[in-house]
């Protein structure tokens, strides 16, 4: 089986219907750097540990088995996707999810990647 039509005959009312519809580039590529900083075990790990939990870069060290170094590595490519926030408390950091959102990416990925594949 062929990826290709075996006919070169594009449906032209679907084609023009989505073109209207489609966001411009600038949401794909934030959309894409989403998917791109979780692309990486640790930072899916430090987004499930924040969903609900409020937690300081000794608590994901420990939590991880990482050095506090690596984790804040993380943090800030985390932060930079506008994946988490963080609020000082004196000498205390603490991260927490930024949105709702960024949950409903993580638990949709982690659905998908244990259901059954079709036999």
């Amino acid at each position: 089986m062929s990826d290709k039509c075996d006919i070169n005959s594009p449906h032209e009312d679907v084609v023009k219907k989505l073109k209207k519809e489609m966001p411009d580039a600038q949401s794909f590529e934030k959309s894409a750097a989403l998917f791109k900083a979780l692309c990486d075990p640790t930072r899916s790990k430090i987004i499930w540990a924040l969903d609900g939990n409020e937690l300081c870069v000794c608590d994901l060290s420990e939590l991880l088995g990482m050095t506090q170094s690596a984790i804040s590595h993380q943090l800030s490519g985390l932060r930079k996707a506008n994946m988490v926030k963080f609020r000082k408390s004196g000498k205390e950091v603490f991260y927490s999810l930024a949105d709702e959102h960024i949950r409903i990416m993580l638990e949709s990925g982690m659905e998908h990647a244990n259901e059954k594949e079709d036999e």
